[in-house]
C-alpha cells in the first residue's frame, strides 16, 4: 500500500494542501526547497554530505593510520568492524523509528558516529582504532534508516524522488574532492585530523534538521504498537551482525581452522536474514520483496565489479593509481544526473521501465570493462563504460528507495528501510567474497603488471570477476519486471 500524506502539522503553507495530482505548476511551498521543507531538506542533505565525505576520505587516511599504529595485519578489520555493527544499527533503527519516531535513532546515531570518529582519531593502538570504527558503524546504521523514515513521514509522495535525488547528488563532490582533501590533510596535518575534524561540522546540519523532525515526525504513527521494541528482531539483528563478522574473519584468515568460524557465521546469518527480510525476497515475490532483492542485486554486482577496476588498470595497462582512480570519477556526475531524471514527475509512470534500462546499462558496463585486457582497446574505454553504468545505478538505487516508501505502511517504514539497507550491505559482502575467491583461484592474488605480461594468466582472473557480476546484473533486469503487484 502507498504511504499516506504526512499528518497535518498546522504549519504547512496554504498551498501545501493542494492535491498531489493537481495539474497546476508547483509553488515554492511544494518543492523540497520551498518554505515548508527548506530547513529540513538542507539539514538532512548536509548530514548525508558529511557521511559521504567521511566515507570517501577515511579510505585515504586508513593505510597511514594502520602503519603508524603498527596494525597493518589488522587493516581489514577496520572496515569489517564498521560493516558488522552497522547491520545491528540498521535493524535497531527500523524498530526504534517505527515504534517511537525517527528523532531518537537519528540523534543517537549521529552522536555515536561522531564518538567513533573521535575514538579512532585519538587511538594510540590499533584495537582502539578498530573499536572506534565499530562505534562509528553502529551510528551510521542508525542514521541511514532514520533518514529514510523521516523522508517517508514528512515529505509527500510526489516530493520523495526529488529528496532521494538530492541524497545521491550529495555523494558527487565528496567522491571527487574527498580523497584529495584527505590526502592533503594527512600529508600536512596528520591522519588524525581526517577523523577528529568531521564531528565539528555536523553541528549546523543538526541545528537545522532536528527541530523540524521533532515537530513533524517526532512520535510514533497510529498502529505502531505500544512503543516497545520487538525482542525477536533485536536477537535476529545480533545474529546477523555476529554471523557477518565471523564470515568476514574466516575470509581474512584463510587457514583450515577458519572453516569453523565460517560455519558458525553461516548458521547465525541464514536464519537471521530470513527473519529480517520480507517474506519471498529470495524468490523475487512481486512487490516489496522484489524491491528489496533488486537493491541487493544492483549494489552487490556493481560495487563488487568496481572494486577491481583500478587494480585491473594498474596491473594490466600500467596506469598510475591516480589515473586509475580518475577513470571512475565521471561516474559520480552521471549517477547524480540519473537520480535527477528519475525525480521528474513526468517519468513516474515509466519508473519500472527506467529501472529495467538502468540494470541493462549496469550489466553492459560490467561486461565491457574487461575489454581493456586486450591491448588494442584504449584504457579510457573503462571510463566511458563506467559512466553509463553509474547512470544506470542512479536510475535504480534512487527508485528502489522511492518504491520502498510507496509500498510501506507508515508503521512499517523503518523496518522495511532497514531491510533495504541489509540487502544492500550483505550483497556487497557476499558478492565481493565470491569475486575475490574466483580472482585468487586464478592467480590474481599475486598479480603485478610485470607478472601479467610474463605469464599471460592473470587476465582470466579479472574476467572471472567481471563476467559473473554482469550475469548477476542481468538477473536484476528480470527482477525489475516484478516490482509491482499485477
Amino acid at each position: 500500500m502507498a504511504v499516506p500524506e504526512p499528518r497535518d502539522t498546522g504549519v504547512a503553507d496554504a498551498d501545501e494542501s493542494s492535491s498531489p495530482s493537481s495539474p497546476s505548476r508547483p509553488s515554492s511551498g511544494q518543492t523540497v526547497l520551498g518554505r515548508s521543507y527548506r530547513a529540513l531538506s538542507v539539514g538532512i542533505v548536509s548530514v548525508v554530505l558529511l557521511i559521504a565525505f567521511e566515507a570517501t576520505a577515511v579510505g585515504t587516511a586508513m593505510p597511514v593510520a594502520a602503519r603508524e599504529l603498527d596494525g597493518v595485519s589488522l587493516y581489514a578489520f577496520a572496515f569489517s568492524g564498521y560493516f558488522t555493527t552497522s547491520l545491528f544499527g540498521m535493524v535497531l533503527a527500523g524498530q526504534w523509528s517505527d515504534r517511537r519516531g525517527p528523532l531518537g535513532p537519528l540523534t543517537c546515531g549521529i552522536g555515536a558516529f561522531a564518538a567513533g570518529l573521535l575514538l579512532s582519531g585519538t587511538a594510540g593502538v590499533m584495537w582502539l582504532f578498530i573499536l572506534g570504527r565499530a562505534v562509528q558503524g553502529f551510528g551510521g546504521g542508525l542514521v541511514i534508516v532514520a533518514l529514510y523514515v523521516v523522508v517517508g513521514r514528512v515529505y509527500p509522495e510526489r516530493l520523495r524522488p526529488a529528496i532521494m535525488a538530492a541524497f545521491a547528488a550529495s555523494w558527487v563532490v565528496p567522491s571527487v574532492v574527498g580523497p584529495l582533501a584527505a590526502g592533503a590533510v594527512t600529508e600536512h596535518l596528520g591522519w588524525r585530523w581526517v577523523f577528529v575534524g568531521i564531528p565539528v561540522l555536523v553541528v549546523l546540519p543538526l541545528a537545522l534538521a532536528l527541530p523540524q523532525i521533532r515537530r513533524r515526525a517526532g512520535g510514533p504513527v497510529d498502529g505502531a504498537g505500544d512503543g516497545s521494541l520487538d525482542s525477536r528482531r533485536i536477537r535476529l539483528a545480533l545474529g546477523i551482525s555476529l554471523g557477518a563478522g565471523l564470515l568476514q574473519y574466516a575470509a581474512q584468515d584463510l587457514r583450515p581452522l577458519s572453516v569453523l568460524p565460517a560455519l558458525a557465521g553461516g548458521a547465525l546469518l541464514l536464519p537471521a536474514v530470513r527473519g529480517l527480510l520480507p517474506r519471498g525476497t529470495y524468490r523475487a515475490a512481486r512487490g516489496l520483496p522484489s524491491v528489496v532483492l533488486l537493491r541487493g542485486v544492483a549494489a552487490g554486482s556493481f560495487i563488487s565489479a568496481e572494486s577491481f577496476v583500478p587494480l585491473m588498470l594498474v596491473t594490466q595497462r600500467g596506469l598510475s593509481p591516480t589515473l586509475a582512480g580518475f577513470s571512475l570519477a565521471a561516474g559520480g556526475g552521471t549517477w547524480a544526473l540519473a537520480s535527477w531524471v528519475q525525480s521528474r514527475p513526468r517519468v513516474e509512470p515509466y519508473r519500472e521501465r527506467l529501472m529495467t534500462v538502468g540494470m541493462l546499462l549496469v550489466a553492459a558496463a560490467i561486461a565491457a570493462a574487461p575489454s581493456v585486457l586486450i591491448d588494442a582497446v584504449p584504457a579510457w574505454t573503462v571510463a566511458v563504460a563506467w559512466a553509463f553504468g553509474c547512470f544506470g545505478m542512479g536510475l535504480v538505487i534512487s527508485s528502489t528507495s522511492v518504491l520502498l516508501l510507496q509500498l510501506s505502511a507508515p508503521e512499517e517504514a523503518g523496518t522495511n528501510s532497514a531491510a533495504l539497507q541489509i540487502s544492500d550491505g550483505l550483497s556487497n559482502v557476499l558478492l565481493l567474497a565470491a569475486g575475490g575467491a574466483a580472482f585468487a583461484a586464478l592467480g590474481g592474488g599475486t598479480v603485478t603488471h610485470a607478472a601479467a605480461q610474463a605469464t599471460g594468466s592473470h587476465p582470466a582472473a579479472f574476467a572471472a570477476v567481471f563476467l559473473p557480476m554482469a550475469g548477476v546484473a542481468l538477473v536484476g533486469a528480470w527482477v525489475t519486471t516484478r516490482l509491482r503487484q499485477p
